[in-house]
């Protein structure tokens, strides 16, 4: 934790922050960003949650006059941890652990209370049990040893003892938080996962209500995470693997952070979405309707429109994919489709606008993908850049991703009057063909695509660059839309009213 960080002894708003908001760029971090400097009448506090020191380099954002105390916790260095210390174990404690390792396995929303009351327990000083009777106790070691032979399929016992260590780990720096914590009037995570399992704790500590504002389904993108990592190992031989099964301990991770999710649902009293497509997954994944309401994203539209005084009668051609460079943004397909965009418009270029450091492995494979299909002199890795400073010679802009909530970058770019191409995830095809009679009367913003689809890519980005005025259609309904629906004022109206409620 840095010493130059502000502090303060109570705050209006404590913002739970996962991976994201000041070091990580993104649509998710530009709305944090957003949402704390339209409200300067509140005092924002603000905990960032993350892997590891390592993985994060300097603020990409600088901190607002009215976030007045900041943390910084990382979940996966290895902390300061009780000296090896033989003993026995708290027996009653334990079976309260085995009573939710069970609730683990088979979550019943009608128990969600029971649950919540036990991991209390389990985690409260008082209880008897500690970090040091998790780590060495005899009990600790039985209850362990009896988990991995009951449920595991796995033959590794150590991957499975050193799989739990490490799920349960970030769970006590998470309690020790929210114990030492300074007051707010509300709590609001951005996620579920850590973060939202830390506003759970919080809310029960302390009675304060706890907000949720999910901008993709948490659960979704782990796993999607899990399933593309190769960090998760399965030691089964060929004869032992069921090739219509996931392995053991990916399904072990997907189950661990859906629990998170059911505590962090369970605990909020205002579950927001961004459409009503992601409303209906929160509701299927535990959170209760009654709780759940929409709020899009909104922008500062005046700040992108000056950008189309620029505007040329037809389209630059080059595209723009703004976003990091990570699996889940599908950079891959992107360059794909410039291969063959080039094939009929060999003056292309592809511009990808976003850092490469979360994910290196990858970027590295992005570039040789480049490389290899002779287009590394098109595609252009350009870094963190200000939207301001790449639309102007945007012609049309692409998201290729697999999962996306509602992308801001899509919105800015409606604001600048530049088209846009994109996969058909999250709220894509809402914001560009339109929702609802008077929405889709319009006309459409540009087109959408399946994922994982590079020729249907190109062909819909083909479509708008070769047609000057299908082009300049599709500018002027971008415009239209995000002027009328997705503005910033109506969105901190909503939360305005959420914050006042809360607090009140």
């Amino acid at each position: 934790m840095g010493e130059s960080f502000p502090k303060s002894d109570r705050v209006d708003v404590m913002l739970l922050l996962e991976g994201t908001f000041p070091y990580v760029s993104g649509g998710v971090s530009s709305w944090v960003n957003q949402i704390i400097r339209g409200f300067p009448q509140y005092r924002f506090g603000a905990i960032f949650l993350g892997s590891r020191r390592e993985d994060y380099g300097e603020m990409k954002y600088e901190l607002p006059a009215n976030l007045v105390h900041f943390e910084t916790y990382y979940l996966h260095e290895v902390h300061d941890r009780p000296g090896l210390t033989p003993q026995e174990g708290n027996r009653a404690a334990f079976e309260v652990i085995k009573r939710l390792h069970a609730w683990f396995i088979k979550p019943d929303p009608s128990l969600l209370d029971n649950a919540f009351k036990d991991i209390n327990f389990y985690l409260d000083p008082s209880s008897g049990v500690d970090y040091g009777q998790f780590l060495h106790s005899r009990l600790s070691w039985e209850h362990i040893t009896a988990l991995y032979q009951e449920r595991c399929s796995d033959p590794s016992f150590g991957d499975y003892f050193w799989t739990v260590r490490n799920m349960h780990t970030p769970i006590w720096v998470l309690a020790e938080i929210a114990r030492s914590l300074i007051p707010a009037q509300v709590y609001h995570t951005v996620s579920t996962g850590y973060a939202g399992f830390l506003g759970a704790l919080l809310h029960h500590h302390t009675g304060r209500p706890l907000i949720l504002s999910e901008h993709g389904i948490y659960t979704k993108e782990r796993r999607i995470d899990i399933f593309n990592s190769d960090w998760i190992k399965d030691n089964r031989n060929a004869l032992q693997k069921d090739p219509t099964e996931i392995s053991y301990y990916r399904d072990l991770w997907i189950r661990f952070f859906e629990t998170l999710g059911n505590f962090c649902y369970g605990a909020a009293g205002t579950v927001v979405s961004l459409y009503d497509g992601a409303r209906q997954r929160q509701i299927d994944d535990g959170a209760l309707p009654e709780h759940t309401r929409v709020i899009p994203n909104g922008i500062d539209v005046a700040r992108f429109a000056r950008l189309r005084e620029a505007a040329p009668d037809a389209p630059a051609p080059v595209l723009t994919l703004l976003g990091r460079i990570v699996p889940i943004k599908d950079i891959k397909t992107f360059i794909r489709a410039i291969r063959i965009i080039a094939n009929h418009l060999p003056e292309v270029e592809g511009w990808i606008i976003g850092p490469d450091s979360e994910d290196p492995e990858y970027a590295a494979e992005c570039r040789a993908l480049a490389a290899s299909l002779a287009v590394d002199d098109r595609v252009r890795f350009m870094g963190f850049r200000n939207p301001l400073e790449v639309l102007p010679g945007t012609g049309v802009l692409v998201l290729s991703s697999i999962s996306e909530g509602l992308p801001l970058v899509l919105l800015e770019a409606f604001a600048a009057g530049i088209p846009v191409v994109a996969t058909d995830v999250g709220s894509c095809r809402q914001l560009i063909m339109g929702l609802g009679k008077e929405d889709e009367a319009i006309g459409p913003a540009g087109g959408v695509v399946g994922i994982n689809n590079p020729q249907a890519l190109a062909d819909e980005a083909l479509r708008l660059l070769a047609d000057p005025v299908l082009w300049q259609r599709a500018r002027q309904a971008a415009i239209s839309r995000v002027e009328r629906y997705y503005s910033h004022d109506s969105m901190f109206e909503s939360y305005r009213e959420l914050y006042s409620e809360g607090m009140n």
